[in-house]
């Protein structure tokens, strides 16, 4: 038995599984959990890989730490989806977060994420109940919440593919209210597909955003179950270097991944696509 995601041009990334664990149909979305026989537990949403458990930090190490080791001082931070966990869970490491607020749209999802998939240690279990001291968590839409809630030194969007539902999360117009969300200085960070294989909605979400942020980068990661390398996109808002981190801090995180002492190697994208982009 196995589990094949499907991308763009007849790409499959696949699992070999022992059994389906869960499929439950949210307001929003088919959940799935499967029993995966290399890599733990697989959670899938409408039929694409969320993450693995033996391997979910390849994605949530760089997603979160770089944008969070480049600010200067990073005390409140938004997370719109990551309902699994995971981003919520590295963001808390961060000792001098004073809050952090999730945003997540489908309360099924980290309901069951609490109780199957557990990468969260804990976390999800006590936001439900609203009894964790530093992290909120808000059930509602992300694109509403960040319309009427400023004042965020580091926004952090954790969605599904840049593609079909998350599509608006890509938008000119959420990138404009992502930063009037921002401090100055601010950082946002979103996750943008596949280099390969979602590449024009990756120029497009770059050319996008640089419109509207003060500086652009981007940035990949090779990410166990995703059809790697995973591509990026950071927005700063104000006089902030994003190629520069905070060692120092870092060295307290006792990463797996993503590496701050080498943080320049994140910036290596394939030739044609960083011509490409600079096209832009």
């Amino acid at each position: 038995m196995e589990f094949i995601e499907w991308y763009p041009r007849g790409y499959g990334v696949a699992f070999k599984v022992k059994r389906k664990i869960l499929e439950r149909k949210s307001k929003y979305q088919k959940i799935e959990i499967y029993e995966t026989e290399g890599f733990g537990r697989l959670l899938a949403l409408d039929g694409t890989v969320q993450l693995v458990t033996e391997g979910e930090k390849s994605y949530h190490e760089p997603l979160v730490h770089p944008a969070l080791l480049a600010h200067p001082n990073p005390e409140r931070v938004l997370v719109i989806g990551g309902g699994d966990g995971g981003t919520i869970r590295e963001v808390l490491r961060h000792k001098e977060i004073k809050e952090a607020i999730m945003v997540e749209i489908d309360r099924m999802v980290v309901e069951i994420a609490s109780e199957f998939i557990g990468i969260d240690e804990g976390l999800l279990g006590k936001m439900l109940k609203n009894e964790c001291k530093r992290a909120k968590l808000v059930i509602g839409d992300g694109v509403k919440f960040l319309k009427e809630n400023k004042g965020f030194d580091v926004i952090i969007v954790d969605s599904t593919d840049p593609v079909g539902p998350a599509e608006m999360l890509f938008s000119e117009e959420f990138y404009k209210d992502a930063y009037e969300a921002l401090k100055d200085p601010g950082i946002y960070v979103t996750q943008a597909g596949s280099v390969y294989l979602f590449t024009d909605e990756l120029t497009g979400a770059y050319k996008r955003m640089k419109k509207v942020f003060d500086r652009v980068y981007y940035y990949s990661f090779p990410v166990i179950g995703y059809a790697s390398p995973w591509a990026f996109l950071v927005g700063v808002k104000g006089e902030l270097d994003f190629k520069k981190v905070d060692v120092r801090r870092a060295k307290q995180l006792k990463l797996e991944y993503y590496d701050p002492e080498n943080h320049e190697t994140l910036f290596q994208m394939p030739k044609y696509i960083r011509e490409k982009l600079q096209r832009l």
